[in-house]
């Protein structure tokens, strides 16, 4: 049931300056059981289309956060375990790096490169469908496809575009990746020269079948040495950090509300330089969290869309888009439009104490029935998949046999990840609601964040298992649209 705030009332406004808005923000707090202790700040924004580094080479270049911060307040949160090398020739794991240490990269010094000390500028993660390089010397990198390495012959992407039109330079069998691997690092620590090292050929490229949470840095060189290797960076966007606030409680209770996203993306789209291309929207935070209820912001961004005839996609845990089926319904008469729903589980229980804010998932697979009983091609992301919690063959079966019968046109999963203070919510949670399994996910991540290797493969084999083949659909746009859009799950840029 949608949200009613007719009968709601503010607290008298406050005003407070947010770093990067001109104009002081009004500072509202609502007479609601699920605002409480959440402040909404109302600020005027100069754009909302945000850009996607070229670097990335996704197939499409934008985005649309009309709210920073989420009020979802998930409680769990994933990130690879990768080895990163810092610049005291020790590693230190990917999810444990930090905005301001110091790691090794690499710069030109004439037709050579050389390693050097960088410094970690940003940090963020996305979810995106991940891919195992297995090298010779036995090692394993977990990357996304458009993420890149470093090869004699310049980067090259973990693997090719499946349209010509965005054909590009990606690993195979025997391709060679350069970096110092596992040997003496000395030279490294030297600044010496980088060059090639024996077992850095591919062996194997091959999709682990889910999607995760894939992390991802900025550096002062553009790189960095990730597993041995030689990694490329893409470049962050401002996050919550940049407001002033952390990354943690704030980011569920210190809520930004661009107010006027739809005017300004109207202007924006009405620009002659303007081409039409892609914009994917959830991919950063939720455009239908149960605020939107209050705001109303995405009703005047689909018009803009409609009226743009702008291809679009949307990833959300709300049933609250079925309120826009209409409009929806209007952009794909006039381009592309899909959409995605995030459905952990059909346990009561875990959801309520993993994702106390968003709507039951019975409710959310009702909305995937109805958009695509409706023409809107909608597919399912199962995240998180907890062992013994929410993996059982027969709770997953129910829930792939249900996502099947609501027509969903691609079903994905992730597998639970712990980071940082994250995992210390997540173990007190289980400790009292399931001590029974508490010596279980000691021993699963007695390591790191990141899922055992055998454990993500029996999680991916048992979604790959049932019924149909599960890729991701691609719906095309009107060839003068640009390139064709993600699936409907596809985060900003490469992230490894």
């Amino acid at each position: 049931m949608f949200v009613r705030w007719s009968n709601l009332t503010a607290d008298d406004e406050e005003q407070r300056r947010l770093p990067g808005y001109r104009d002081e923000a009004v500072v509202r707090r609502f007479d609601a059981p699920e605002a409480l202790e959440t402040r909404f700040y109302e600020v005027q924004a100069r754009s909302v289309l945000n850009k996607v580094p070229e670097q990335s080479r996704m197939p499409f270049r934008w985005t649309i956060n009309p709210f920073r911060g989420c009020t979802h307040a998930c409680s769990y949160c994933i990130s690879p375990e990768t080895p990163i090398l810092l610049a005291n020739g020790s590693t230190r794991r990917m999810a444990d790096l930090a905005v301001g240490d110091w790691i090794y990269g690499t710069i030109r010094a004439g037709a050579y490169r050389r390693f050097t000390p960088t410094q970690v500028l940003d940090k963020w993660s996305s979810i995106k469908p991940a891919y195992s390089i297995s090298l010779e010397d036995g090692n394993e990198l977990i990357a996304s496809a458009d993420h890149r390495f470093l090869t004699p012959h310049d980067w090259k992407h973990v693997i090719g575009a499946e349209t010509r039109t965005m054909e590009r330079p990606h690993l195979t069998r025997g391709s060679q990746l350069l970096g110092p691997g596992s040997g003496d690092l000395q030279s490294v620590v030297d600044g010496g020269v980088l060059q090639p090292s024996g077992g850095l050929h591919v062996h194997s490229i091959r999709p682990l079948g889910m999607t995760m949470r894939l992390d991802d840095i900025t550096t002062g060189t553009g790189d960095f040495i990730a597993n041995g290797v030689v990694s490329h960076n893409c470049f962050a966007r401002p996050t919550h950090k940049y407001l002033g606030f952390d990354a943690g409680r704030d980011f569920e209770r210190e809520i930004v509300v661009k107010v006027n996203a739809p005017e300004v993306l109207r202007a924006e789209l009405a620009r002659p330089s303007w081409k039409r291309e892609h914009v994917a929207l959830g991919t950063n935070t939720d455009p239908y969290q149960w605020v939107e209820g209050r705001y109303r912001l995405m009703e005047g961004i689909w018009e803009a869309m409609r009226d743009a005839a702008n291809p679009c996609s949307v990833l959300t845990k709300s049933t609250l888009l079925l309120r826009d089926l209409k409009l929806m319904l209007q952009i794909a008469e006039r381009t592309s439009f899909a959409a995605c729903l995030s459905i952990p589980t059909l346990d009561e229980k875990a959801w309520r104490a993993t994702e106390p804010h968003t709507p039951n998932p019975r409710a959310r697979l009702e909305a995937v029935a109805e958009l695509n009983r409706a023409g809107i091609p909608t597919g399912v992301l199962i995240a998180p998949l907890m062992p013994g919690i929410n993996d059982s063959p027969a709770q997953v079966e129910e829930l792939l046999g249900l996502a099947t019968e609501a027509g969903a046109t691609s079903i994905s999963g992730i597998a639970l990840h712990l980071r940082g203070d994250v995992r210390h919510v997540f173990m007190g949670w289980l400790a009292q609601q399931r001590p029974d399994l508490v010596p279980r996910y000691e021993r699963l991540y007695q390591k790191g964040a990141y899922a055992p290797a055998d454990e993500r493969k029996r999680l991916s084999k048992m979604i790959r298992g049932h019924g149909r083949s599960r890729r991701f659909v691609q719906v095309r746009p009107d060839p003068a649209a640009g390139p064709e859009p993600p699936p409907a799950q596809a985060t900003q840029q490469a992230l490894f």
